[in-house]
């Protein structure tokens, strides 16, 4: 296993050792490259030892508390705006790093192709989390997913290793964009790819330099040029957090756990109140498999977005932004009013 530089070394009660400052003068920052104040990063430890990095915003007087759950290659410092405005309304509010990606290590066999040897992996992850996190924190309790956050954070529930009391998913990994394959016949093909070769090699094209953002990449992700340049701002400042492709083994497994959700019965069964947001713009997770979830789940709700949105819909510029964080808003107030 390759460790990934920048690991926190620190227990769980210790902050880690990241420097919250950069050369540039604080004045020319954005909101979305400064580590709040009320904000504190740490590590958790998992059952095996495995250091998982946190950041836990604190709320005077919490209404109840959050766990967001980022993407595939992502690290919460891209949602600091949201995670920040979610605290001000009243929430405590935690994010985590996947296992094997961002400062929490890495899986795969070099710096950046993001590797998973199964998503169960997570969902133990975030199991052992959960409880750990329930244990020091005032309910109600949200959990809210971003892409195969939002996979995750939804398998959690189905394999009762999480029961929030509501579930806010954003343009959750349901289902891929690309050919229209039958998903037995696309999971068929990744097995073939893991069966010939290193499960661990990347399973499509990142850019001539490992870890360089390719051109392009944005008109997946976002309208909002600032937004997207926090990002590659993070990558800079926090070299560890960079991350490319992902690995034929972690193609495969998530072909897996698509259909494993995508079995009768089982999103039927879901009773947790949930919204989710999507756009049918999105290039990179299927919108229409995420309708076609949310009409299964019995409690669920759709805010749907067409072309002014890309993937990353809390990250998009203001309009669509606002719009997105007020529907989850008014979702939360209305299913957890404050008391």
């Amino acid at each position: 296993m390759v460790t990934g530089k920048g690991l926190p070394k620190s227990n769980h009660a210790e902050e880690v050792g990241i420097s919250q400052t950069s050369n540039t003068d604080a004045a020319e920052r954005t909101a979305g490259r400064v580590i709040p104040a009320i904000a504190r990063e740490s590590v958790w430890k998992a059952a095996d030892g495995h250091a998982i990095r946190r950041i836990d915003f604190a709320a005077r007087n919490p209404r109840g508390s959050l766990l967001f759950c980022p993407g595939r290659g992502d690290f919460y410092e891209k949602y600091l705006e949201t995670l920040e405005h979610w605290a001000a309304r009243g929430w405590h509010v935690t994010a985590i790093d996947w296992r094997g990606q961002a400062l929490s290590g890495r899986l795969g066999g070099d710096e950046v192709t993001g590797h998973v040897d199964d998503f169960g992996t997570w969902i133990a992850d975030l199991k052992g989390f959960w409880h750990s996190w329930v244990a020091e924190t005032p309910g109600p309790y949200v959990l809210c997913g971003h892409s195969m956050g939002g996979h995750l954070a939804l398998r959690a529930v189905v394999d009762g290793a999480a029961a929030p009391d509501a579930l806010v998913l954003s343009a959750p990994m349901l289902g891929f964009t690309g050919p229209p394959l039958p998903l037995p016949v696309a999971h068929g093909f990744a097995k073939l790819m893991i069966a010939i070769g290193d499960p661990k090699r990347p399973a499509w094209k990142w850019s001539e330099k490992p870890g360089e953002i390719p051109a392009g990449r944005e008109k997946l992700l976002t309208h909002d040029d600032d937004r997207y340049a926090d990002e590659q701002w993070w990558r800079t400042e926090r070299p560890g957090l960079v991350m490319g492709p992902g690995s034929w083994g972690w193609v495969e497994r998530a072909y897996a756990s698509v259909r494993g959700l995508d079995r009768p019965g089982v999103l039927e069964a879901v009773r947790v109140p949930t919204v989710a947001i999507s756009t049918s713009h999105d290039k990179l997770v299927s919108h229409a498999a995420v309708e076609r979830a949310i009409e299964r789940m019995p409690n669920a709700t759709l805010v749907r977005f067409g072309t002014e949105a890309r993937h990353e819909i809390l990250r998009e510029v203001d309009g669509v932004r606002d719009r997105a964080l007020g529907e989850i808003d008014a979702f939360l107030d209305e299913t957890l009013p404050k008391q």
